[in-house]
């Protein structure tokens, strides 16, 4: 799973929980509809002035909409980003 696949995961549970469609989510977070869409579906990665617009939006921190995503620093100068399988631990 990628970190938008994850992000998405995270944005679309939040939404339910919310009892948003995406189309009040949009309205709110002052998106375009389709944008929620893409981030839903992991098209698009979500730059930092929409994560601040969808927490705002779903009245959620930045824990639940990042929730599963992590940075692994490298030894000098590579590093990556890690989404943790289910029920495997890093």
């Amino acid at each position: 799973m990628t970190v938008a696949d994850q992000f998405g995961v995270n944005l679309k549970r939040c939404r339910r929980r919310a009892g948003l469609s995406q189309e009040e989510t949009s309205i709110r977070a002052s998106l375009h509809r389709t944008e929620i869409g893409y981030l839903e579906h992991g098209r698009r990665v979500a730059r930092i002035d929409t994560l601040v617009q969808l927490m705002g939006a779903l009245e959620v921190g930045a824990d639940e909409l990042l929730k599963g995503i992590e940075w692994l620093p490298g030894q000098t100068h590579d590093g990556r980003f890690a989404v943790p399988d289910k029920g495997a631990s890093l």
